[in-house]
């Protein structure tokens, strides 16, 4: 098991690229679901920061925070910060869960239907 509380041990450009991929999925996932009509989401983003507005007008909001090599997810459900485990997978430095599936997991809540990242 991955020791999610030491720090990342990517460079500053590994990380961002990481990042880079993480947000760029978000938001082909979203685009995909809108082309599709599974949900209408609203995605918006700004820098290092994707935000996601649901139908209810809910929102998940995806951060980087380079200083700390994290990314950050805040969901009605609470706030969550991922590390990278290997570059590919990032690791809630809490309960050891993979991103996506946290992601997945919230949205579907907030959203009322079951959605996948």
């Amino acid at each position: 098991m991955t020791d999610t509380h030491t720090p990342s041990s990517l460079t500053d450009t590994q990380y961002d690229e990481a990042v880079r991929t993480v947000l760029a999925r978000i938001e082909q996932t979203v685009d995909s679901w809108l082309e599709d009509d599974v949900v209408d989401i609203d995605s918006a983003r700004s820098g290092g920061m994707v935000t996601l507005t649901l139908p209810n007008r809910s929102q998940l909001i995806i951060n980087a925070q380079p200083p700390l090599q994290e990314i950050w997810l805040a969901a009605k459900r609470g706030g969550f910060h991922f590390r990278s485990a290997d570059g590919c997978q990032w690791i809630d430095t809490r309960s050891g869960e993979e991103f996506f599936a946290v992601l997945s997991t919230c949205a579907s809540e907030q959203a009322g239907k079951t959605l996948s990242f």
